[in-house]
């Protein structure tokens, strides 16, 4: 069973992939914005999932986020990032930044006992950095270039480098590979409930300050991540 729920995401994510791809190999190249040369293709993208946020997943955060006091919110989002920091750490070790790995190592091992398998997060009380990295990320540092912007649903903003590396980070995401299905599923969906419910404050912010919201998001996001890449000093141009 573990390897039939694993291949099952594997498979989505692959078909997921070719059809982006497919659909982006019958686009022109725009004349406008270099980073985003599939404009038209990723703006109906984008309309299909605001449709989907509108009448799926925003009014399901919505009610996540009434009816969950703010505790248990804080401890479903640190038992994820707990899950997480074994590849966040793999990551630093890929990128030669063996310091921050050993600090990730060191907060897995205390949120994962004295924290009760990660609900509290005891170790940022005690000083040791949250690290945010992942497998685009890490390509970035080996020199692979960003590539073009695409905007898919559900999956959102992506430039090709950071889609490529998401396939990777779901690939050996470890909530994939737990058993029964049920359980698998139902953390997996928890975990997307609680990150939309995490942004809804941006959400008013975004519709107030963007005359055009696709444009604004992906401007956010590509500068976010040249930020990222460079952990918080990036040069003058993009990567």
């Amino acid at each position: 069973m573990r390897f039939e729920a694993g291949g099952s995401i594997r498979r989505l994510v692959r078909l997921l992939l070719l059809g982006s791809l497919f659909a982006l190999g019958g686009q022109a190249a725009a004349q406008g914005n270099p980073r985003d040369p599939y404009e038209g293709f990723n703006r109906a993208m984008f309309s299909a999932n605001e449709a989907l946020d509108k009448y799926a997943a925003r009014p399901v955060a919505q009610a996540y986020d009434a009816a969950v006091p703010l505790p248990v919110k804080a401890s479903v989002g640190n038992f994820f990032g707990n899950v997480g920091e074994v590849w966040v750490g793999a990551n630093n070790v890929m990128q030669g930044k063996v310091g921050d790995a050993g600090t990730g190592f060191a907060r897995l091992l205390i949120n994962s006992t004295v924290g009760i398998f990660g609900l509290f997060d005891v170790a940022s009380e005690m000083g040791l950095e949250r690290y945010n990295e992942d497998f685009g990320q890490t390509l970035a540092v080996w020199g692979v270039g960003g590539g073009p912007y695409v905007f898919l649903p559900v999956i959102g903003p992506r430039t090709t480098r950071d889609l490529a590396g998401w396939a990777v980070d779901t690939y050996v995401d470890p909530v994939s590979f737990v058993n029964p299905d049920s359980v698998r599923v139902g953390a997996s969906v928890v975990r997307f409930v609680d990150i939309r419910a995490g942004l809804l404050p941006a959400d008013r912010i975004i519709e107030e300050a963007a005359l055009d919201k696709y444009a604004y998001i992906r401007d956010a996001y590509l500068q976010r991540r040249n930020n990222l890449i460079h952990d918080g000093r990036p040069p003058r141009t993009d990567d």
